[in-house]
């Protein structure tokens, strides 16, 4: 294939990426040996917690032609997902709603970028065929070891801010991420020139565990979605409080970067939320029976997590909100039957609540006495 050919269909492909709903999309080689010692002094430092994955596969998440030898270039795509009715604010002022990071809402964005990135490999080898041109393609969604935001920067997506997700100046950092794996030497795209994060620390300091150890390094061990979402085992107590309602991730860090205001809103019908799912009462989803819970999940990112680790999410974030007698029997209704871990959890929803319940009751006499005493004193 001659080089205006190549450059053709790299223009070509671009075109093709939007048609199929990416929102933009950028070439890049496969040469990340400069993220090696990154990642080892992060798997050193055990920061993937029980993410056993992240270190079973050593380096070979900065070499993806390991992954797809013969691989010349690689093809980064984002897709947004902010859907229309976000609705952060007042889900997480209100502690008896159930906040689930806002990626999660709609159908799970495996299957949706997956799919695209299928399309988009078969146009390319419909063209390639054409030209009489042999190529060998493969789309990765999180379904492999891929470091997909040294990727994606790389490519002029963005650059890796330091809550560690990938910023876009123009689309902020609610987008998914994808590749495309390709032995063909297309013409690259330019990385953006610097980081635009200056001297803002805000996501550093919003976060509610200090997930962030510092600018561009993250604890998963202390991150709200790595304790709800990956870690199969009890929440350490010391980040039960911290959690509040936050049931399913958490969006705090992108929430407060000032880039998020130009955050583009999606059109993709597939991550709109669902009704069940947006600003949901927690009492109702600690009601779900594991067949609820499969239904109402079903092809959603959240079913991945199982029913007993949604039953601990839940229960820790009902012994963060107020303590309604109606919580406190559902809670203590379902310790009969709960698993040890889930019935750990809810032993602890209840004692935080009980403890909340004597406090307040403690407040009110108090004020009652004060009143009482102001009465008297002006008679």
């Amino acid at each position: 294939m001659t080089t205006a050919e190549l450059h053709q269909l790299a223009q070509d492909i671009k075109l093709w990426a939007r048609e199929l709903g990416f929102d933009q999309v950028g070439i890049t080689d496969t040469d990340l040996s400069i993220e090696e010692p990154r990642l080892q002094a992060w798997l050193d430092a055990g920061y993937h917690g029980s993410m056993d994955y992240m270190a079973r596969h050593g380096m070979m998440r900065a070499r993806p032609h390991e992954l797809l030898p013969g691989t010349q270039r690689v093809l980064s795509v984002r897709m947004n997902y902010l859907p229309f009715e976000a609705g952060f604010a007042s889900t997480l002022r209100d502690p008896t709603l159930g906040y689930i990071s806002r990626y999660a809402l709609g159908r799970d964005y495996h299957k949706v970028l997956r799919n695209r990135l299928k399309q988009l490999g078969e146009r390319i080898e419909q063209r390639c065929q054409a030209l009489f041109q042999a190529t060998d393609w493969r789309p990765f969604v999180d379904s492999a070891p891929v470091l997909e935001r040294p990727l994606a920067a790389k490519a002029g997506l963005g650059w890796v801010g330091k809550h560690s997700l990938v910023l876009n100046e123009s689309a902020g950092s609610f987008f998914f991420l994808g590749e495309l794996l390709i032995n063909l030497p297309l013409p690259l795209d330019a990385p953006v020139e610097k980081e635009q994060c200056g001297k803002c620390v805000a996501c550093i300091n919003i976060c509610p565990t200090g997930a962030i150890v510092a600018p561009y390094v993250v604890d998963g061990r202390r991150c709200i979605s790595y304790l709800t979402i990956e870690n199969d085992g009890p929440i350490p107590e010391e980040f039960r409080p911290l959690m509040g309602n936050r049931i399913y991730g958490c969006d705090d860090c992108q929430l407060i970067c000032p880039w998020n205001r130009y955050a583009d809103v999606s059109p993709e019908p597939d991550f709109s939320p669902r009704p069940n799912l947006h600003r949901p009462p927690l009492l109702d989803l600690w009601r779900w029976q594991e067949s609820e819970f499969l239904k109402h999940t079903e092809g959603s990112p959240i079913r991945r997590i199982g029913y007993q680790r949604w039953r601990r999410n839940l229960a820790v974030a009902l012994g963060n909100g107020p303590a309604n007698p109606e919580v406190m029997a559902a809670l203590q209704q379902a310790l009969e039957t709960a698993s040890p871990m889930v019935a750990e959890h809810i032993e602890w929803a209840l004692a935080t609540l009980t403890s909340r319940q004597q406090g307040e009751n403690k407040k009110t006499k108090l004020l009652i006495r004060c009143i009482e005493k102001g009465l008297s004193d002006h008679a």
